[in-house]
């Protein structure tokens, strides 16, 4: 029988159009993948090659639990540079991805019926990772004129004596809002409750830079990874920052359910924070031209934009003009003209009506892509060039 816990569990949306869009591959038609937010370049060659040298080296056994010294050292050089925050490798813990370090970073902080507070539209997997660990999510809309930022007004209206945490995302999935300092302070100043940051998407930044929560508390937790700044999605390399007084809780969780992470892939973490910025500076540079013409372009076809994303690679576009039900919407657009879009209510009730576009595709097929949308859209309510 299964357990009421995971029967709970709620679909990630975007796999359910990734699926479908892999089926008519199959079959032989051309998809165009805007939904999903994956970097579709290479993983930089310095770091590929300090895995194959990891290798051939014979450095291929476990880890310290926690992650290796060298690779917590460098992340703990990395937050110091970048931020100008000071913390020591018994903060860190490496994983396999960000999903693990998010699971065992709520079963540390939550008891049964605990609840931790998330923007509404939110990145959809929030909500499950708190669920599993027996607490309960509140969501706070986050509104289209506001740029998508928190009102700590509503926040403070949503707080109980259950409130145990308060999770912030910037950059943001889906909407790619990077937070005011403002708002990070006053976020930071509330006294009880603990800050989780989800900081995955930091340095894909166009214009200024995110801040992390760390430069105004240490009463946080913080997520990251290499996954999207590094393209590595499939290497699965993740990091977790915590409060000292975590520190023996999160060794003892990582090595009962993980043990470690694969040894020659942290190498290549390593590889990555030290030697790979040249790459990224590229990347970036070109995630930033496709954004520019990517949100030129779907006001052009009829969405509104009410928010110029700053950061992450993914517009969040209004398209309640001609869509209700963006579910239905996206299936629509992927069967009709064989464009991959995530739907906005995957994200949370506030994001219905919405639909994510990322651009972390090529610029052809982002052109191509949308051009059949455009296409799409003039059929459907009987417009014509």
């Amino acid at each position: 029988m299964i357990s009421n816990r995971v029967a709970d569990v709620k679909s990630f949306l975007v796999m359910d159009v990734m699926a479908r869009a892999e089926e008519m591959e199959k079959a032989g038609e051309k998809v165009i993948h805007l939904e999903v937010g994956e970097p579709d370049f290479q993983t930089p060659e310095v770091v590929r090659e300090a895995a194959v040298e990891a290798i051939r080296s014979g450095n291929t056994h476990y880890t310290h639990a926690m992650g290796m010294l060298g690779l917590r050292e460098a992340i703990c050089e990395h937050y110091h540079n970048e931020y100008g925050v000071s913390i020591t490798p018994d903060r860190v813990l490496v994983s396999s991805g960000t999903s693990p370090v998010m699971l065992f970073m709520m079963l540390a902080i939550l008891e049964n019926g605990d609840e931790v507070i998330i923007s509404d539209p939110h990145y959809a997997c929030y909500t499950n990772f708190i669920q599993a660990a027996g607490g309960k999510s509140v969501q706070v809309r986050t509104l289209p004129e506001d740029g998508f930022q928190y009102r700590p007004e509503e926040i403070k209206k949503a707080l109980t004596h259950k409130s145990r945490a308060i999770m912030i995302n910037s950059p943001s999935n889906p909407t790619g809002m990077v937070m005011s300092e403002k708002n990070m302070e006053e976020i930071a100043s509330f006294d009880r409750q603990m800050i989780l940051s989800d900081e995955i998407y930091h340095g894909l930044v166009y214009g200024g830079r995110a801040r992390s929560i760390l430069e105004f508390t240490e009463r946080a937790f913080v997520v990251n990874g290499f996954s999207k700044l590094y393209a590595m999605t499939g290497w699965r390399l993740g990091y977790l920052i915590f409060p000292s007084e975590f520190s023996s809780i999160m060794e003892r969780l990582h090595q009962n359910f993980m043990i470690s992470a694969n040894s020659f892939v942290q190498a290549a973490g390593i590889a990555a924070l030290k030697s790979a910025g040249d790459e990224v500076e590229k990347m970036k540079a070109i995630y930033n031209e496709r954004r520019i013409f990517m949100i030129k372009r779907l006001r052009e076809i009829g969405f509104r934009i009410h928010l110029e994303p700053t950061g992450a690679f993914y517009v969040f576009a209004d398209a309640r003009d001609f869509c209700r039900n963006s579910y239905q919407e996206a299936f629509n657009i992927l069967e009709k003209v064989k464009v991959g879009v995530t739907p906005g209510i995957d994200f949370g009730s506030g994001g219905e009506g919405f639909l994510r576009f990322s651009y972390a595709n090529s610029m052809d097929n982002i052109r191509e892509g949308l051009s059949r949308i455009d296409a799409y859209i003039r059929e459907s309510s009987g417009k014509k060039d």
